[in-house]
């Protein structure tokens, strides 16, 4: 990602506490071309919350965010993700903690509701808690979680997207820093967007399609020179080699750029050679992936 758009603010996987609490390597490993970079956290405890922040400093992240957007079983069942917008107090009492733990800034990602719980006035009074704390940043997924009946996938297209939700929180707090997310996928809309918040955070995007984010790099960053799909793709899998002899899967390593040639003649084929190297867990043959490619194309 970080090859594609310099300019970016780089946001982790979400992370469950206790791994970054293990010190997991996955869980805070970042390359220092990153930055800037933010570790995603999920968790509910105040405590090991906090105590995570301080690793987040330590390992010199840029910024550490709160998911309380995540709708999965999974999570649910852990009681963090989405499920937290049910109790805006617990939530508030977590911002509180890590704000003291740390003083790198502290965002959450939210959506707009979860079940029953989603009228503007609701949405609109957790926000206010988590501002009384000193949150530094809200980003929202306009839409409303559904934690019964649908899966994370149908979560993040069946309930309709409420941008017009997201623009009146800037009419009610002004002066707190807004990010939009959920299917801003277009120059068009990221333009119509940043009139009513700060910025915009795209995700599904970069994993469909991922160098169409260097069109709307570009066009926003005009004077940045930016790589062609060859050598990104050439830097990318040098970087990835290099991580591959610390044991890193295959699988991990290889997901940013399964779809690097979205909507190429030769896209099949491109799976085909990665999915082909993970198989054969073929450490070695990761730098000649550039030449396949290069053939394909």
């Amino acid at each position: 990602m970080r090859i594609l758009a310099p300019k970016a603010l780089l946001y982790t996987e979400m992370e469950p506490v206790h791994a970054v609490l293990l010190r997991k390597p996955r869980a805070i490993y970042f390359d220092p071309s990153e930055h800037p970079i933010a570790l995603q956290l999920g968790g509910c405890d105040a405590i090991l919350l906090a105590t995570a922040c301080k690793i987040a400093e330590e390992a010199h992240y840029d910024e550490v965010n709160l998911n309380l957007g995540c709708p999965s079983n999974r999570v649910k069942s852990g009681k963090f993700g989405a499920i937290l917008m049910r109790d805006g107090k617990h939530v508030a009492n977590c911002i509180l903690a890590m704000k003291k733990a740390t003083n790198l800034p502290i965002s959450i990602k939210m959506r707009t509701g979860v079940d029953e719980l989603d009228s503007y006035e609701y949405f609109k009074g957790l926000v206010k808690e988590f501002i009384d704390v000193g949150v530094d940043k809200i980003i929202v997924h306009a839409r409303k979680a559904w934690l019964n009946g649908i899966s994370p996938k149908k979560n993040r297209t069946l309930p309709p997207l409420q941008y017009g939700t997201v623009f009146k929180l800037r009419e009610d707090f002004p002066h707190i820093e807004l990010i939009l997310n959920g299917q801003v996928n277009s120059i068009e809309l990221i333009e119509s967007a940043l009139k009513h918040v700060d910025g915009v955070m795209l995700g599904r995007l970069f994993c469909h399609d991922p160098y169409a984010i260097t069109s709307i790099h570009k066009y926003f960053y005009p004077a940045v020179n930016l790589p062609t799909r060859y050598e990104a793709l050439k830097k990318y899998l040098a970087y990835a080699y290099t991580q591959a002899q610390k044991d890193i899967k295959l699988a991990i390593l290889f997901k940013p750029i399964i779809n690097m040639a979205h909507a190429l003649p030769f896209a099949k084929k491109w799976k085909q050679a990665l999915l082909k190297t993970i198989q054969q867990q073929n450490k070695a043959g990761i730098l000649e992936l550039i030449h396949a490619y290069d053939s394909l194309s």
